[in-house]
């Protein structure tokens, strides 16, 4: 048993996890998108393009871990704005939130970080899979429970996959089918609508061909070599009894479950936490002044 699997030996990770699940709802006025669904077309870019899996793994891995404290100051951004050492920013960001991930893996996507953006078209399921909305929770039997606002799969994809790459050295796992497997493991939701476990009962045994027939759909549309790589990929995932397989399962488990622990923060969200455990009214020149308006004006 590896240290992956060991009872509570993902419990360092998991606030991590959570973090680049944000990812999801982190948006900047350069794009109604996501970090998250720029990352996830950011990486079939670059495979499309012909770049390496795992150059695109770790680099997209290692500038979504930037990104959770710098949200959309990315490396185009900091050269923009005339930052003399952009690299050490990022870099300064990435070493703040990686200390849960295994060493040997935090160094190799530290030396990733600001990897090159390729502009090559996306294919069509990209897009739709980014239009595509999540089912979320859903049990046979039982009504929909409808959280707002939904994920969509671009969101979700792009997190396993990342996810997938920081807990590949746990498992043993090659990180970059990890991640190809993460990017590509709905692909049937391009074109069929998520109802869930749910609706995926409801089609019986109807399902697995029509996951078979969507899937070789979608990855018609990719050059032959990497169509290839993503049918290994996701062969490997099949079950949790391979390496890839075990790092895929723990990431997708964990995003999914991330999710609705999201739902429930939002639900029980209070002024109290903003003010005293996030710090809203911080310290600086006119901090005393902010609090006397606050105090005069019955907030909170």
């Amino acid at each position: 048993m590896d240290g992956g699997e060991r009872p509570g030996g993902l419990a360092a990770f998991t606030p991590l996890a959570a973090e680049l699940g944000d990812l999801k709802r982190v948006r900047d006025a350069s794009s109604p998108d996501s970090l998250a669904v720029r990352a996830f077309r950011r990486a079939w870019a670059g495979l499309v393009a012909g770049q390496d899996v795992q150059d695109v793994a770790f680099s997209v891995s290692a500038d979504a871990l930037a990104a959770l404290r710098l949200g959309g100051i990315d490396l185009t951004m900091l050269h923009a704005i005339g930052v003399r050492d952009a690299r050490a920013v990022l870099t300064r960001s990435f070493d703040e939130v990686s200390a849960a991930v295994p060493h040997r893996m935090r160094a190799l996507l530290r030396q990733s970080l600001g990897g090159a953006v390729h502009d090559a078209a996306v294919p069509a399921f990209v897009q739709a899979l980014i239009r595509q909305p999540r089912a979320g929770a859903t049990c046979p039997g039982k009504p929909r429970l409808v959280l707002e606002p939904p994920e969509n799969h671009g969101d979700h994809c792009l997190v396993v996959a990342v996810l997938g790459v920081l807990l590949a050295e746990r498992y043993d796992a090659d990180p970059a089918m990890v991640f190809l497997a993460g990017l590509a493991h709905h692909l049937h939701n391009a074109v069929l609508p998520d109802s869930g476990f749910a609706g995926e009962t409801l089609l019986g045994e109807e399902l697995g061909p029509v996951m078979t027939r969507l899937f070789d759909r979608a990855l018609d549309e990719l050059p032959g070599a990497l169509a290839q790589a993503a049918c290994r990929a996701l062969s490997a995932i099949a079950g949790a009894d391979t390496p890839e397989g075990r790092a895929f399962h723990a990431a997708d488990v964990m995003d999914r479950v991330l999710q609705m622990r999201h739902y429930e923060d939002v639900a029980r969200f209070t002024t109290a936490q903003a003010l005293d455990d996030l710090e809203l009214v911080h310290a600086g020149p006119v901090q005393s002044f902010h609090q006397a308006v606050l105090h005069e004006a019955g907030l909170p």
